[in-house]
């Protein structure tokens, strides 16, 4: 029994020391490695997205009273001048309202002067010249009323732009308030914006006038971020944001499909580096060997912002490396020994 037990002690002895021996081979042994000397980029941050151009002004155009359109003197997507007439009803009822008042308010006028000589003489009392004062300031804002009327069953155009949608026609019976034509104001090109929506996160970084680049047709446009919505648009789910186009040409339409591009942390720099120094990585998490000397290598944690087809931009971790290694590095640890090849 004795000797069993020698046995099995040297045995054990013997596993322990060729392990310790294995160990101490692969500890010496020198893996060759390349590395990268880090360069800074100039990167920035930016936010895609897409949306639908149009203006920043859209009006439903009406009549304020009911009528029969007499002359509608645009069609859709026609363009048209500040001050430029767009559509009339038939007068021949308003001006019947508006001559009836007249005569109205002209026959309260007769009846107060009369009332009032009549007062003089003290025929009439005082009580039928306060009655009578009263139809007659009555009458008289009837008539201001048939004639505002008037004013207003003419639609003239309060800015310039263009028509996108006509939703009456001549000769139809309309009431008053119902929209005739739908317009969007654009002045000299300068109204252009594009409407995008965003999830929450990307909304908490997006500020108002950052810079962005537009791109409709293969054409580009620069903008910046107009207006951020306060709320969530409940038939997207999205925030809306508004970006103004600042050099529009007349090839924009309203409804052309635009893509943004959102700088929305400004220009900084940035380390880049090859995807074959990467390891371990994990979404935005991953880990590279640093050269601490000609023969010594440390892990150590980036975290990642970007990548391109050439190289991964680094957003920190490198602040205190000048290279990293590359090739070789999965069968790297902190205790391996290296050589560093050109």
């Amino acid at each position: 029994m004795k000797i069993n037990k020698i046995l099995i002690l040297f045995t054990i002895i013997s596993v322990m020391s060729c392990n310790k021996a294995k160990d101490k081979a692969e500890n010496t042994e020198v893996i060759p490695v390349k590395t990268f000397d880090l360069r800074n980029v100039n990167n920035s941050s930016s936010i895609i997205s897409t949306g639908l151009i149009t203006t920043e002004n859209e009006t439903k155009l009406a009549f304020k009273v009911g009528g029969v359109i007499d002359r509608i003197y645009v069609k859709e997507g026609q363009s048209f001048s500040k001050g430029q007439l767009l559509a009339t009803l038939k007068l021949t009822e308003i001006e019947a309202q508006v001559t009836q008042a007249k005569l109205g308010y002209e026959k309260s006028k007769r009846d107060y002067n009369r009332i009032y000589s009549l007062h003089k003489d003290s025929v009439a009392t005082l009580e039928q010249l306060q009655n009578t004062k009263t139809l007659l300031e009555i009458a008289e804002k009837s008539f201001e009323q048939a004639k505002f009327n008037k004013k207003y069953a003419y639609i003239y155009a309060t800015s310039s732009g263009f028509v996108t949608e006509k939703t009456a026609n001549e000769g139809e019976i309309i009431q008053g308030g119902s929209p005739v034509l739908t317009i969007n104001e654009n002045n000299n090109q300068k109204n252009w914006i594009v409407k995008i929506g965003v999830s929450d996160s990307d909304w908490v970084t997006i500020n108002e006038n950052n810079s962005c680049k537009i791109e409709v047709n293969g054409k580009s446009y620069s903008g910046i971020v107009s207006q951020k919505s306060k709320a969530v648009d409940s038939n997207s789910g999205t925030f809306q944001i508004e970006i103004k186009i600042q050099n529009a040409t007349k090839d924009l339409a309203v409804g052309m499909f635009a893509k943004v591009i959102i700088n929305v942390a400004g220009n900084k720099n940035s380390n880049a580096i090859p995807y074959d120094a990467v390891i371990e990585a994990n979404g935005k998490n991953a880990f590279v060997f640093i050269p601490t000397s000609n023969t010594t290598v440390k892990k150590i944690p980036i975290k990642i912002e970007s990548f391109n087809d050439k190289e991964v931009i680094v957003a920190n971790g490198l602040e205190n490396a000048s290279s990293v290694v590359i090739g070789n590095s999965p069968f790297l640890n902190e205790k391996s020994k290296i050589k560093i090849i050109k």
